[in-house]
């Protein structure tokens, strides 16, 4: 297959690469080569900003494009103006975000999305949907589009999910969130994709959620799994919703993966049904997999380098004073891991 990956050097992109060259597929990538990858040299690299000219995609033909980084309807725009009638199938990576609104749980293919309105400037979610629209009027025989939750795995620039595994790593008493039965989804960077790779492979079309892992996975879960992957000398000590919420404490960023109970408009929104995406090959490597290479990959990054998501160790310190908290010694499973 010959596959153009529109980025390719960060997170998704990289890894596509990567899985794309061991399956034996040709590779061409585009962006503006502010990074270079030393393991991409058999790779095509063309450079250009695809917010301004994008000629030198004229008169290339590809089995397929995959758009890891649009998030502008006029970016994608531009770029399926260039590139039609020469694409077997392009792949535009969305989100789940483009649902907006979370109250429901079980949301599926078949639900709306919310587009930006107009007089609104639109906001990630809603300009990803409005992405889509533009990918489905101008490719409609031969899109594809994939709504990813949340994202996890090496080279996360995000570090939403590398929080977790990287502070229980360190030790000592570690805030988590109260709600220990709290269903939670991820999904990780490889197995995204592998399946998004394989789908192009066959010229699959449609729309899926890729969300994840395997099974139902509750925060306990994922904590205890996280204690007994990276290290056990450490304690969870659960903070109540209230006291989170009192601090001001900033869901996803801040305390990755904490949907507070209040927030009923985000309810759902890690209770996505990926039962198509399942039933179109999507598989899942086991978290501790996941949780093992994230952190090991933490490790090699310069500690210098400021985290962009997770509590800092002043911001800890802070709620682990606070009055009703309840200790869990954490060693062994914690108070709702196993729950399904």
């Amino acid at each position: 297959m010959r596959l153009l990956v529109i980025g390719g050097t960060v997170f998704l992109g990289r890894h596509l690469v990567s899985l794309a060259l061991s399956a034996g597929h040709q590779v061409t990538t585009l962006n503006r080569g502010t990074l270079d990858l030393p393991e991409q040299a058999t790779v095509e690299r063309l450079r250009a900003d695809r917010e301004a000219n994008l000629s030198l995609l004229s008169g290339r033909t590809f089995d397929a494009v995959i758009d890891t980084c649009a998030y502008h309807p006029d970016t994608v725009r531009r770029s399926l103006n260039v590139l039609a009638g020469s694409v077997g199938t392009y792949v535009f990576i969305s989100t789940v975000s483009a649902y907006g609104d979370f109250s429901e749980i079980g949301i599926s293919e078949k639900d709306p999305i919310k587009y930006t309105q107009p007089g609104e400037e639109g906001d990630y979610g809603s300009l990803k949907a409005d992405c889509e629209k533009v990918v489905t009027e101008l490719m409609p025989e031969c899109s594809l589009i994939i709504r990813p939750g949340l994202i996890a795995g090496p080279y996360d620039p995000t570090d939403r999910f590398t929080y977790w595994p990287a502070r229980i790593a360190r030790g000592g008493k570690v805030a988590v969130p109260d709600r220990l039965d709290r269903l939670i989804q991820f999904i990780d960077v490889r197995d995204l994709a592998s399946w998004a790779i394989s789908l192009a492979d066959v010229q699959t079309r449609g729309i899926f959620i890729a969300a994840g892992p395997q099974g139902r996975v509750s925060m306990g879960d994922f904590l205890d799994a996280c204690q007994q992957t990276v290290g056990r000398d450490s304690e969870f000590v659960r903070v109540e919703d209230a006291v989170l919420e009192k601090e001001g404490v900033t869901p996803w960023t801040e305390l990755p993966l904490w949907v507070p109970a209040a927030k009923r408009s985000l309810a759902g929104v890690m209770r996505l049904d990926r039962s198509k995406a399942v039933a179109a090959g999507l598989t899942y490597r086991p978290i501790e997999a996941t949780i093992a290479d994230t952190q090991a990959w933490d490790k090699m990054r310069d500690p210098s380098i400021p985290r962009l998501a997770g509590l800092s160790e002043e911001r800890e310190a802070m709620l682990l004073r606070q009055p009703k908290l309840n200790l869990n010694p954490g060693r062994g499973p914690l108070p709702g891991a196993g729950l399904r």
